[in-house]
């Protein structure tokens, strides 16, 4: 497509320009966002309110509205965000493992750009900022392809951030909106090798696997959270209840959630009818394996489906195991590896499941709602990896750049 070509292109350029801005050049744009930024406020909420009424319109399920939605908080937190990425070190241009050779070849890492970073997100116009504000920092051009139903928001956030760039003479296309939403120029853009470095899908499985599968970019996986909380039979009931409640409710439509609940047999006399009334309170749907529904009466039975699903909604899947050995064992078999935490007042337990889960974050008595790059310390982040290579969990600043080997001689030669 010329019109992805023409982006690319634009892109590569850019990200030419923005490498050899400095760190104080950085910053001061990141605070000129932040400070033009309230002003904009009336504007990114009237059209945020258009793509909130067509989502309603295509009943579309509250938790993705709740995705979808922009408000006076989110709005603060974006502008905050904006500082708080100016106030990090700057990695472009670190130097690490400095070190002489035999020959006298001293040889170390340079922190270096990555060049031009697309994102394909779904429902989620906080992604726009974060991406924009993490990568301007990282020296890297960004080319963004939002879902449909954020459209008219994302355009209203990428807007602005052309105009800050241009008032500050800096090349606008440091930022750039693929506006065509459909699936075909989803398509073609991830394989847009020739001028994009690096893909990195945010959303749904089906949208991260068709990425995976479709792409000529090199991908991130990210995003799929099929976090689980495991209630061991030495936990302390109050502290296990509250951080359930806390990870199941107060976002359930985001990747760091709890979907499933696993209590040790133990303890699930006793704690099973507890949470259950608890989650119930909040309009949790529970969905339960057979040895629950002996405990707690009007329980769903579970499928196995429902062990691997990330519902992204009010439901959560229970299960009661013999003992933490099967508990590791049920999150290595259903899990996505993004958060699991283990409610313990058992330190050798605590340090097992610590040891040998696989997961991108794993939390002993703490909610799975702390994996976020915002929570980390990280200012912003731009997707929680749950792959291995390169960059996993939260990815801030870092996670955003490449290395180069650097190399000073004295004339040396090889023989």
């Amino acid at each position: 497509m010329d019109y992805l070509n023409e982006i690319g292109k634009n892109a590569k350029i850019a990200s030419k320009g923005l490498f050899k801005l400095s760190t104080k050049e950085k910053n001061n744009l990141l605070i000129k966002l932040a400070e033009g930024f309230e002003n904009n406020y009336n504007e990114f909420l009237t059209q945020n309110e258009i793509d909130l009424e067509s989502a309603k319109k295509n009943n579309l399920k509250p938790s993705f509205i709740d995705r979808l939605a922009l408000n006076q908080k989110r709005l603060d937190d974006i502008k905050s965000s904006f500082l708080q990425i100016a106030s990090l070190s700057d990695p472009i241009g670190e130097v690490s493992d400095m070190g002489t050779l035999e020959n006298g070849l001293v040889i170390g890492k340079k922190r270096s750009p990555i060049g031009v970073i697309g994102i394909i997100y779904e429902a989620r116009p906080n992604v726009t900022p974060d991406a924009f504000a993490l990568c301007l920092k990282a020296s890297s051009a960004v080319i963004l392809k939002g879902g449909k139903e954020a459209i008219n928001t994302n355009k209203a956030l990428v807007k602005y951030f052309r105009q800050t760039l241009e008032r500050n003479n800096v090349n606008p296309d440091f930022v750039q909106l693929i506006e065509d939403t459909s699936r075909e120029t989803a398509y073609a853009f991830m394989k847009l090798n020739k001028y994009v470095d690096l893909l990195i899908p945010r959303g749904s499985r089906p949208l991260i696997e068709s990425t995976i599968e479709n792409s000529t970019i090199p991908v991130i996986q990210t995003g799929v959270g099929n976090c689980h909380i495991y209630v061991d039979d030495s936990a302390d009931f109050k502290k296990a209840a509250d951080i359930i409640i806390n990870a199941k409710v107060q976002r359930p439509g985001v990747c760091n959630a709890c979907e499933s609940l696993l209590i040790h047999k133990n303890a699930a006399k006793d704690f099973l009818p507890l949470i259950s009334k608890e989650l119930e309170k909040h309009n949790v749907e529970i969905r339960a394996c057979e040895e629950s529904l002996k405990i707690v009466n009007g329980l769903i039975p579970a499928t196995e489906d429902d062990f691997y699903t990330e519902f992204l909604d009010l439901i959560i899947s229970v299960k009661i195991v013999d003992n933490i050995g099967e508990a590791i064992k049920h999150i290595e078999t259903f899990g996505s590896g993004h958060s699991e935490s283990i409610i313990t007042e058992n330190y050798s337990n605590s340090n097992k499941f610590l040891n040998e889960v696989d997961s991108a974050a794993v939390y002993v008595n703490a909610s799975t709602r702390f994996t976020d790059g915002f929570e980390f310390g990280f200012g912003a982040e731009i997707g929680i990896s749950t792959q291995k290579l390169h960059a996993r969990g939260p990815m801030g600043l870092k996670e955003l750049t490449s290395y180069k080997y650097i190399i000073y001689g004295a004339g040396q030669i090889r023989n």
